[in-house]
């Protein structure tokens, strides 16, 4: 296992699913970790399971669509911990809605959330990793920033929209050290999983044969490819769109 003692990694969503098993990862490393969320109950409920592995954790309640929040969430973990040198945007939310059925206010939440939160992250998150003189960061993306799915407009949108500002701060950030990836994951058993079902009953049996795999994956395999691409084993990886969706894209 690569050794983070000394690190310090952000992760937003970093209450259940994905998020949660990320920052797991990074502190069974021996990382200190930052885990946001708009959700306070779950912030600290995922809180106190970090800290029965490690003391170094920290949970900062922030909406990642809001530039103020975001600009203390990373006051919070640099007053904590003194720097960032690892940040995994991962906080998200999912729309189910025909095109023409779909309400403004509902667009405008998923693209603020899913796209305009990436924005706002890097845009607090960069400058502390310069100060530091490079860094890594990981937005995760979804299958669904590669290919279309009906009845998604917004989540699609949003997700396409991730690839592309990740690859323009790869671009901007490489000769400074900062490192910039996406990874896109296929479906995975998380409690975003879960809300789909309650409109596609089946759905995780449709994704799963939709893979190469024939399966749903697992939150720590999204993990540890995270852990990966911000590790120094990953020094030659930026811009990248990493897919760990069990062969959806190929299949």
């Amino acid at each position: 296992m690569t050794d983070m003692t000394g690190k310090v990694v952000l992760v937003t969503g970093g209450s259940t699913g994905i998020g949660f098993a990320t920052a797991i990862r990074f502190v069974q490393a021996g990382a200190k970790v930052a885990i946001a969320s708009s959700n306070a109950t779950k912030g600290e409920a995922a809180l106190f399971q970090l800290r029965e592995i490690s003391a170094d954790a920290i949970y900062v309640q922030a909406d990642i669509s809001q530039a103020e929040q975001v600009e203390n969430l990373i006051k919070t973990v640099i007053d904590t911990f003194g720097q960032l040198n690892f940040a995994v945007n991962n906080a998200g939310i999912e729309l189910m809605s025909p095109t023409h059925e779909t309400g403004e206010e509902d667009w405008d939440r998923v693209i603020d959330i899913n796209l305009k939160g990436i924005w706002l992250s890097m845009k607090y998150e960069v400058p502390q990793m310069l100060q530091n003189g490079g860094g890594a960061i990981v937005n995760i993306s979804s299958t669904a920033g590669d290919k279309a799915f009906a009845g998604m407009s917004a989540y699609v949108s949003s997700k396409h929209g991730v690839n592309g500002i990740s690859q323009v701060a790869a671009l901007e950030y490489s000769e400074h050290g900062v490192r910039v990836n996406v990874v896109s994951p296929g479906p995975i058993a998380t409690p975003m999983m879960d809300r789909v079902k309650s409109y596609v009953p089946n759905v995780d049996e449709m994704f799963a044969e939709s893979t190469a795999l024939k399966r749903v994956g697992q939150p720590e395999e999204i993990a540890n490819a995270v852990f990966w691409l911000c590790s120094d084993e990953a020094s030659y990886v930026t811009g990248a769109i990493v897919p760990v969706d069990g062969g959806m894209l190929a299949n």
